[in-house]
């Protein structure tokens, strides 16, 4: 009995009531009891081996290692993840600019820009040949002049004819003229286009290689030119002709051969083909772009006009040619020939600059055309050993 009730007493005593607290943990799978190791610590007070946590993160623990992409079953490779390409850089010189273009297609700044970047990087060459046609087409000039000025008597007996005068009389005075005038101005524009059209092909061999950033000289552009100048000959003359007649008497005619035979003659220097090749290949590359090859011409007719006249201005006040404008009501006033060689010598000075400019832009407008259509830029690019920025 006594040692049944002292165990009931123990039992007793493991029992908890309020004022014992927590009960004793048990260790897991024993009978004995752990006793408790912070029961005599206050709440606020830690327990024995407590850290704070880092304030920057959590850290990973001893031995961790960031995982692999997954492996293809049976020790394959792991999954290819698709690859997108990379945006291209733009280049405002496309494949590059080793010359006076860049190597893509141009606008009309481009175009009007390259033709006076090649004037000023070779002054010397292309303004030499511009000022050996500039006294040519002077010369021409200055005996046209003198011829229509010969006959005095003429001309004063136009300018003489008065109110009273018949329409019979008027008629035929002025169809006198006129006819003279249009009997030696036919072959002197159609000598004028042969010449312009003689400098294209020469300026073709010159652009060609200033294109590609290379030595261009006299002696190199000949050499190009002289095996087709029998071909280029027979382009000026052709040209020269149909465009002035189609002019003269029937404007539209005279603008569409003007415009599709334009690149004909750098076609037959820079392909050197033949003589029908020129023409058909003009016509290829202007087809499509009549508009856009009529207006960058017509741009650079423009520009030429207004450079000549303000060269040529001061030169014409003194021959006395704008005295009639300024006094309606004085006499006729024919130039002598101290005024008409004033005259030429002004036409000279503005030609030498004027007519390769216009010569120039349509050797670009034809490398532009090439450009566009067949790729040349490529090709130009590879010619010049230059790393374009973009892979082709």
């Amino acid at each position: 009995m006594t040692e049944t009730g002292g165990a009931s007493g123990e039992e007793g005593a493991d029992t908890p009531t309020p004022s014992q607290g927590l009960p004793r943990a048990h260790a897991p799978g024993s009978g004995e009891a752990k006793p408790p190791e912070s029961y005599d610590q206050s709440p606020s007070t830690p327990p024995t081996g407590w850290q704070a946590p880092d304030p920057r993160g959590a850290q990973p623990p001893p031995g961790w290692q960031p995982q692999t992409p997954p492996q293809m079953p049976y020790g394959g490779p792991p999954p290819q993840y698709p690859q997108f390409p990379q945006q291209r850089a733009f280049s405002p010189h496309g494949l590059g600019k080793p010359g006076v273009i860049a190597l893509r297609p141009l606008n009309i700044g481009d175009i009007l820009d390259g033709s006076i970047t090649a004037i000023r990087r070779h002054p010397l060459l292309i303004l030499g040949v511009g000022a050996v046609l500039a006294v040519i087409s002077a010369a021409i000039t200055f005996l046209v002049q003198k011829f229509l000025f010969a006959d005095l008597d003429e001309l004063t007996s136009v300018a003489a004819l008065g109110p009273g005068a018949t329409e019979a009389e008027a008629r035929d005075a002025v169809f006198g003229v006129f006819g003279d005038v249009f009997l030696v101005l036919l072959p002197t524009a159609a000598l004028t286009t042969l010449l312009t059209t003689l400098l294209n092909g020469f300026l073709a061999a010159v652009m060609g290689r200033a294109a590609l950033g290379r030595e261009v000289t006299f002696s190199i552009a000949w050499a190009e030119v002289q095996p087709r100048l029998l071909p280029l000959l027979g382009i000026g003359l052709v040209y020269s002709v149909v465009t002035t007649i189609g002019l003269m008497l029937c404007i539209v005619p005279g603008v569409l051969a003007y415009v599709f035979w334009a690149l004909a003659s750098a076609a037959l220097i820079l392909e050197r083909g033949t003589f029908k090749q020129a023409f058909s290949r003009s016509v290829k590359l202007v087809r499509g772009s009549f508009w856009r090859v009529l207006g960058i011409l017509a741009l650079a007719w423009i520009i030429e006009y207004l450079f000549n006249n303000i060269i040529q201005l001061p030169f014409t006040l003194g021959t006395g040619v704008f005295q009639q404008v300024l006094n309606p009501s004085a006499a006729a006033v024919v130039p002598s020939t101290g005024d008409l060689l004033l005259a030429s010598v002004g036409q000279v000075i503005s030609g030498t600059i004027a007519t390769p400019f216009v010569a120039l832009v349509t050797v670009i407008i034809y490398l532009d055309q090439r450009m566009r259509r067949e790729g040349m830029d490529i090709e130009l690019a590879r010619a010049a050993g230059v790393t374009p920025p973009q892979a082709w």
